[in-house]
């Protein structure tokens, strides 16, 4: 993806500036003609062949290992180590780019360029911290410091949703990592970016991270909570970028799927009427997230389920409705289901329960 420098601070990154689908670039490599397959560029790939060897069949009682095959495995391992490290070169590189003063006195073609390596910079960090073991290490570097504290809310767009991007990608399912971020103090930026950036994408990355901070992390979704990030989240389903409400529908469900302790919370705020609000509008296949969340809502919690029946509602008639409009189209039948368990949750009768039976 990129060509390392010979000890040069600047990095020749060759990627789009102003593309918003991040290079996930990968040269294959065919097979020697000795038999073995090519050796792993990492501690990750090493991993993999160990794993795919032990998956195989198993073999008779092992015979003396042959010198062709025990030189192949030393050169394997040192392959892995040595790929480790230069990922690691590669990472330091990219942290003195951004590390770097913004050219303060440059024109404009200067400051174009100045960006675009900086936002080459961030892509190629994404690509390699898809790797954990990458991913520890890009923490080690201080570059999550340098991340939260310049370029969550740097001028350019490109910089910001990139930024998010990465803190994602870093924090997906690493608990150490999560931590370190949210004692950073990342989870109220990245609210504050979901809530009022301007840039589309920003927003979208924004909620990315926020996700991966949240789900499956208790000491996120306090801090979720204490940032009032619920209601970020129903605004963000208020929006016209199809993307975002569709994720934050998404995000909503699954933690109120996760954390049912928090529905009381969210009845409180008005939740159910927003998202009967929401199912209300000209249809679109964002519905299906909106009466799945809806339905987490009222699933074994009799508040939400009162509050369904409120006549000002109109619930049961609109899912009544709504229920006829989906039986003919196939695409739609998970939001038919959806619909049909709110009209048995909140609006069947003993004599309708019977009947159905």
């Amino acid at each position: 993806m990129a060509n390392q420098g010979s000890g040069g601070s600047r990095l020749p990154l060759a990627l789009p500036s102003a593309s918003q689908d991040c290079s996930s670039g990968g040269s294959g490599s065919s097979e020697g003609g000795s038999g073995h397959p090519p050796p792993p560029r990492n501690l990750q790939g090493l991993l993999q062949m160990a794993i795919t060897a032990g998956s195989e069949e198993p073999d008779p009682p092992p015979e003396p290992m042959s010198e062709e095959r025990r030189q192949w495995l030393q050169e394997a391992m040192s392959a892995a180590f040595r790929g480790q490290r230069e990922e690691v070169e590669q990472m330091k590189n990219c942290l003195r780019v951004l590390s770097q003063p913004t050219p303060s006195s440059a024109g404009e073609v200067e400051l174009a360029a100045d960006q675009q390596e900086r936002e080459g910079a961030l892509e190629l960090l994404a690509d390699l911290c898809e790797n954990m073991d990458n991913a520890a290490d890009f923490c080690q570097l201080s570059g999550m410091h340098l991340l939260v504290g310049r370029y969550l809310e740097a001028g350019p767009a490109g910089l910001r949703w990139r930024a998010a991007q990465l803190i994602g990608t870093c924090s997906q399912n690493v608990a150490a990592i999560q931590e370190q971020v949210l004692g950073l103090g990342a989870l109220r930026k990245l609210l504050r970016l979901l809530d009022r950036d301007p840039c589309d994408a920003v927003r979208v990355k924004a909620l990315f991270a926020i996700s991966c901070l949240v789900r499956e992390q208790e000491a996120g979704l306090l801090q979720f909570l204490r940032l009032d990030g619920f209601s970020v989240l129903m605004r963000a389903m208020q929006q016209q970028v199809q993307k975002l409400k569709v994720k934050s529908a998404f995000l909503l469900q699954n933690l109120l799927v996760g954390h049912p302790e928090h529905k009381g919370t969210l009845c409180a705020m008005g939740m159910v009427q927003q998202l009967v609000a929401l199912v209300r509008t000209e249809h679109s296949p964002f519905h299906e997230h909106v009466l799945g969340a809806l339905c987490s809502l009222v699933t074994d919690f009799p508040q939400g389920v009162r509050e369904c029946r409120e006549p000002e509602l109109g619930l049961e008639e609109l899912l009544r409705h709504r229920c006829q409009l989906l039986q003919q189209h196939e695409e739609y039948q998970e939001e038919l289901e959806f619909c049909e368990k709110l009209l048995r949750t909140c609006f069947s009768t003993p004599t309708d329960d019977s009947m159905d039976r």
